[in-house]
This record gives C-alpha cells, sequence and structure tokens, in this order.
C-alpha cells in the first residue's frame, strides 16, 4: 500500500483576505517623514551635511532597459528658528497640522531638543492620536469641469 505525497498535505479553503484600512498607511508615511525630519534635525545639531535619496525607475536611452537609480531630493525642515527658540511644524499634504484653532506649531524652545520632540510626536502617531488630523479631507484647490469658465468661441 502506497501513499501519495499530497495525501500528506493538510487542505483547507482559502481565507478571506481583508484589507488594511487607510489611515494605517498614512501613519507609516507620515512617521517616515518625521523619521526623516529627525535624522535632518540631527545633522544640523551636529553640523554634518544631509542628503536624502529616491530610487527612481529610469531607462537607459541605449539599451531601452529600466533601471532603478538614486536621486538626491530636496527635504525642506519642518522645523523653523525665531530668535534662537525653535519651533515644529508637523505637516501633512504639505500643509501643517492644526493642533488647536489658528496653533500649528509646537514650541520646541533649544535646538537640541528637536529630535527628542520629533519622537514623542512619532509615539503619537503610533498610537493613533493625529488619525482625526490624517483622515480630514483634502481642501483642493482644483475647480471641477462644472466650476470652469466655458471657453470663448472664436470668431
Amino acid at each position: 500500500m502506497t501513499t501519495s505525497v499530497l495525501s500528506s498535505l493538510k487542505v483547507t479553503a482559502r481565507p478571506k483576505l481583508e484589507s488594511k484600512p487607510p489611515v494605517i498607511g498614512k501613519r507609516i508615511k507620515l512617521i517616515e517623514k518625521l523619521e526623516q525630519q529627525q535624522v535632518m534635525a540631527t545633522c544640523m545639531i551636529e553640523r554634518r551635511p544631509f542628503e536624502a535619496y529616491r530610487e527612481k525607475m529610469v531607462k537607459d536611452p541605449e539599451t531601452g532597459e529600466r533601471k532603478k537609480e538614486r536621486r538626491q531630493i530636496t527635504v525642506r525642515p519642518w522645523y523653523y528658528d525665531s530668535d534662537g527658540h525653535f519651533y515644529l511644524e508637523v505637516k501633512v499634504n504639505n500643509k501643517p497640522i492644526e493642533f488647536d484653532t489658528g496653533k500649528p506649531a509646537i514650541d520646541v524652545g533649544e535646538v537640541s531638543k528637536i529630535p527628542e520632540t520629533i519622537a514623542t510626536v512619532i509615539q503619537a502617531v503610533e498610537k493613533g492620536e493625529l488619525d482625526t488630523y490624517l483622515l480630514a479631507p483634502t481642501k483642493g484647490t482644483k475647480k471641477s469641469a462644472s466650476q470652469k469658465q466655458p471657453a470663448k468661441p472664436k470668431s
């Protein structure tokens, strides 16, 4: 009596895959940007140059082959100095989050406290304290097709 190899495997029905809520991806993206700001602040404190890179798919003009290429990108700091006193703005969709009405800045104080302040914000993002700001709808500046002015007829 011989048994088949496949009979030794346990066969089950395929489980239903559930997608992750969109807020998870937005949290991860914000945390990555905050970590980048943290490294940039540390480089500023230590007086080292900061360089950020992004991988981009580029088509080789000679061979037509697509390759990944590292390109340097410019990153603007989310912290700023006002008479030796530093402030931090957390940005989503390139717009600062207003934690209170009309108050988008976090008072950091000394330059040496910027990385630990950013670490605190990262912990808040991980716990979901900024989810309401991440899920807020963006205010579009583009006009819809019905709001655009009709084209003038050529005469």
